[in-house]
């Protein structure tokens, strides 16, 4: 099985920036794809951002121009950079990765979350 533990959520002022890390661990064959989910109050889960192991990325909309999805191979982490941040952004992040524990046994595998806040 695959284990996802995020770290870097919190508090923050609107405008102000936060670094999210999640690293996976546990029987990893491959990994195809690695990303960051967020659901706000009341809301449906949606895509934030991903970037496959080629390191082609795709963002939301939303967050275009200011968040940034990066990760590191070797250490099987992804980030998740957040600039500008606005109250829109609040919500509960969730780490996503597509990855094969075997040859053959391919999964989705979730993250915890973490509470993102923003203040206006």
């Amino acid at each position: 099985q695959v284990q996802l533990v995020e770290s870097g959520g919190g508090l923050v002022q609107a405008g102000g920036s936060l670094r999210l890390s999640c690293a996976a661990s546990g029987t990893i064959f491959s990994i195809h794809a690695m990303g960051w989910y967020r659901q706000a109050p009341g809301k449906q889960r949606e895509l934030v951002a991903i970037i496959t192991n080629g390191g082609n990325t795709n963002y939301a909309d939303s967050v275009k121009g200011r968040f940034t999805i990066s990760a590191d191979n070797a250490k099987n982490t992804v980030y998740l950079q957040m600039n500008s941040l606005k109250p829109e952004d609040t919500g509960v992040y969730y780490c996503n990765v597509q990855a094969k524990a075997t040859v053959i046994l391919r999964g989705t595998y979730w993250g915890q979350g973490t509470q993102v806040t923003v203040s206006s």
